[in-house]
């Protein structure tokens, strides 16, 4: 999709060609200085009651008289906030969607916009026009919107259309994440996976590597071959090196778990809902959408995605309740449970990171239930015990609106990973499970600076609108851009 910002002259909105014309209207009144003829629509709307000037209203008006767009549509943000901007936009979208607009202006009464707005705008269109249709023939026709102005005074227009590539790159991203994510496990396989960060890497210049379970028996990660070894489905351990700034730079590291289908291995799930166990390879998903972004846009700074992906499944030859099995690190591990299989093939990549030496490592991933007990759907949950690395991925996490919340890493919670059989236990009690989650994957992380994203209650949704979302490309894209010479 093409997004673009565009100055008005002084015949205003009216003399727009677009196929459709979408004003958002900011605050509870009628803002001062509105384009007449809208301004006109929009008093003998309000005075109708056809409209108000409140949270999640829109209104649609065909062949509005004076305009050159056949199609016109009015949303309420009574907040001037870029998130109440973004909700306006998605109220109004929906209400032109389904008709044959190919072009689209935006123009937004009573607020000056920002590079936010330019995120908010790329966002919220890319969630409303989004539709699956690899594996669904039936699906209906996909939105035939091709193109988005964004409509902008003349000194706003140059921030804004950097705004707005940024965005579309991230765009991009999500999409990618989203696809990735919403294929069944018997097409995004990890072999697929291995194939869709190949392809990044040719389209954009990335060193890309993907290593078999020979080489990674070779490299000695018997914890992330423990969880792959009851399954036929062979393993991958991806890594892709985007270099944007000089070689001896130090890069940001970004891991994502790569769990294409999740039965939960010899302790196994209920099988109510277990189909959204193939969004458990969300974290690679989303990682393999931000190495995409960050192609596009090209940054100074060095990335490395590191994906270790494979299947978790229970049979003859699958890890069982109270295996002992040695990491990367040396350290042994007591598994207690394999469901918990997550921070089995984390901690080894973690280890692994460690050769790059990192300015800094993230790592992504749909880790516990407990996490969306904690968080809901709305935040991901960010663990880290670094202060300066916590306000860096906040943020970008607001910028990117892409919201996480920081959680507490205190030592005490890692009292509960102790084993008599092991250096630690995979699991703890169940009280602040995500918490004890997280401090099992610091004890792989001693050698360089750390945060982890836990996306349980983010990644996905369920229910009538069930689906990937693709977060958090967004928060990631931005926080990487922070880190641009």
């Amino acid at each position: 999709m093409d997004f673009r910002s565009q100055s008005i002259g002084p015949s205003g909105l009216a003399s727009l060609a677009a196929d459709a014309l979408l004003v958002v209207v900011v605050g509870e009144a009628v803002p001062a200085g509105l384009d007449a003829k809208v301004a006109s629509l929009l008093n003998d709307a309000l005075a109708q009651g056809d409209f108000a000037l409140k949270a999640g209203r829109s209104l649609y008006i065909h062949r509005p008289a004076g305009f050159k767009a056949p199609r016109m549509a009015l949303a309420a943000a009574p907040a001037p906030t870029v998130k109440a901007f973004k909700a306006a936009v998605a109220a109004g979208v929906a209400s032109l969607k389904a008709l044959g607009a190919r072009h689209l202006a935006v123009a937004c009464a009573g607020a000056a916009l920002t590079p936010a707005h330019a995120d908010a705008l790329v966002s919220a269109i890319g969630d409303a026009t989004y539709l699956y249709t690899q594996t669904k023939p039936s699906a209906p026709q996909p939105s035939k919107l091709a193109k988005v102005t964004l409509v902008c005074a003349k000194e706003e227009a140059t921030a804004l259309q950097k705004g707005l590539l940024r965005a579309a790159a991230v765009h991009e991203g999500v999409t990618l994440a989203r696809e990735c994510a919403n294929l069944p496990g018997n097409v995004a396989t990890p072999t697929f996976l291995a194939e869709q960060a190949k392809a990044i890497g040719k389209q954009f210049g990335m060193k890309v590597q993907a290593f078999d379970r020979k080489a990674v028996e070779k490299i000695g990660m018997g914890s992330f071959l423990s969880v792959a070894q009851g399954s036929d489905e062979p393993l991958q351990f991806i890594v892709m090196q985007y270099q944007g700034a000089g070689k001896t730079d130090a890069p940001v590291v970004l891991v994502g778990k790569g769990i294409t289908f999740d039965t939960g291995g010899i302790s196994l799930k209920p099988g109510a809902e277990m189909d959204e166990m193939k969004f458990d390879m969300g974290g690679a998903a989303s990682v393999l959408g931000t190495m995409r972004a960050i192609g596009q846009l090209k940054p100074k700074v060095n990335v490395v995605a590191l994906i270790p992906a494979c299947e978790n499944m229970p049979s003859g030859r699958a890890v069982k309740p109270g295996d002992v099995v040695t990491s990367l690190s040396g350290q042994t591990i007591e598994i207690l449970n394999t469901d918990a299989e997550g921070r089995l093939i984390l901690c080894d990549a973690l280890t692994y990171a460690e050769r790059f030496k990192p300015k800094a490592v993230v790592d992504i991933a749909t880790l516990t239930g407990a996490c969306v007990i904690a968080l809901g759907h709305i935040h991901s949950g960010l663990f880290t015990a670094d202060d300066q690395l916590a306000a860096d991925l906040l943020a970008a996490a607001d910028s990117a609106l892409d919201s996480a919340w920081r959680m507490p890493l205190d030592d005490e919670y890692g009292e509960g990973l102790k084993s008599n059989f092991a250096d630690m236990a995979n699991i703890g009690g169940r009280p602040g499970g995500a918490i004890t989650a997280a401090m099992f994957l610091k004890r792989f992380t001693a050698k360089y600076r750390w945060a982890h994203l836990d996306i349980a209650g983010t990644a996905w949704k369920s229910g009538a609108n069930k689906g990937a979302t693709g977060r958090p490309v967004p928060l990631l894209t931005h926080f990487v851009l922070q880190q641009a010479r």
